[in-house]
């Protein structure tokens, strides 16, 4: 790959959902450190405001990470890296999962702790515009306005990550559609306060506590089994990916092949597939041929970036043939 953008190495289309997600993450990070400031400014003693202010603090994690790799992953391959920099998507992930996961578990032991101590946090009051105004009141009025361009992020953020099999994106898109929730929770243990229910702040500490680390298990178990090079699935980790599939019934198209199996694996970005196939009897295919079909699969999509077409007496082990079921 030359010295250029990553954008540039995309289609149209895809260039220009990479940039909207480049704003949109931009956008996010500004409004997270608002939101962040807001938050720290009013936390008070409560332990749910206390977690709600550390997931907004983890949330500029996967934004960053993103930003990064964009940047990254448009190096030229080295001598010392031949296959590019395509996993510093992987690596970016992996990196927001586990800080997740770690501040999650973190979390709980304190809330829960919290909870069996049977701490009551006490909320005191705020001098506003000569009035005295029981800060419970403002901590609650803050929550409420982190809410609507959370939930608006992530319907956008998911949009783009399926446009771009992009599964920081993804990552961070259902982070922020989550995070209603803790805005939520964090209101209903503050205002818990106010009504003497002193229990449903650690109650609603524990609920946003157990958010975070779910999202760093999940996060930091799909990272993981991308970086051991699992067969390539969609950006959700839902399905097997239909590109091999595609790979596979174009090989299958040409005349001089028999049989073909495939393996690919997600860099990330885009996917790597070695195509093994079994010429037919007596029909052993040119460089030309070779270098045409690799050709081929490229065009199939443009995230099959790095193809290999091998003809083979036999095939390797665990080399796929075509899905039965796409949705398997």
């Amino acid at each position: 790959m030359s010295r250029r953008t990553l954008a540039d190495t995309l289609p149209e289309q895809q260039a220009r959902a990479l940039a909207r997600a480049v704003r949109i993450e931009w956008a996010t990070i500004a409004f997270l450190a608002a939101a962040i400031t807001a938050v720290g400014l009013t936390v008070g003693n409560s332990q749910a405001m206390r977690a709600a202010w550390i997931e907004d603090l983890l949330s500029l994690a996967p934004p960053i990470a993103f930003l990064v790799a964009v940047r990254v992953i448009a190096m030229p391959a080295t001598r010392k890296y031949p296959y590019g920099f395509f996993r510093s998507v992987g690596v970016a992930h992996l990196v927001a999962g586990v800080a997740l996961f770690t501040m999650g578990a973190i979390l709980i032991v304190e809330s829960v702790t919290a909870l069996v101590r049977a701490e009551r946090p006490p909320i005191g009051s705020v001098e506003l515009f000569g009035q005295t105004v029981w800060l419970g009141w403002i901590m609650m009025a803050v929550m409420v306005l982190t809410i609507p361009l959370p939930i608006y992020f992530g319907r956008v953020k998911m949009k783009l990550a399926r446009e771009l099999h992009n599964k920081v994106l993804y990552a961070d898109a259902d982070m922020n559609k989550a995070d209603w929730m803790t805005a939520v929770g964090t209101i209903v243990g503050v205002g818990g306060i106010g009504l003497g229910l002193w229990w449903m702040d650690a109650a609603a500490a524990t609920f946003i506590a157990g958010s975070i680390l779910w999202d760093g298990v999940k996060n930091t178990r799909a990272a993981i089994t991308d970086l051991m090079d699992t067969t390539a699935t969609t950006f959700d980790d839902a399905h097997h990916h239909p590109d091999a599939d595609a790979v596979h019934d174009y090989l299958s198209s040409l005349p001089w092949v028999a049989e073909v199996r495939t393996r690919t694996r997600d860099q990330g970005q885009f996917f790597h597939v070695e195509a093994f196939v079994l010429p037919v009897r007596g029909r052993t295919p040119s460089l030309r041929k070779l270098a045409d079909a690799q050709e081929g699969c490229r065009r199939l999509d443009w995230k099959l970036h790095d193809v290999v077409v091998v003809p083979v007496a036999e095939f390797p082990a665990h080399a796929m043939a075509r899905s039965t079921d796409p949705e398997t």
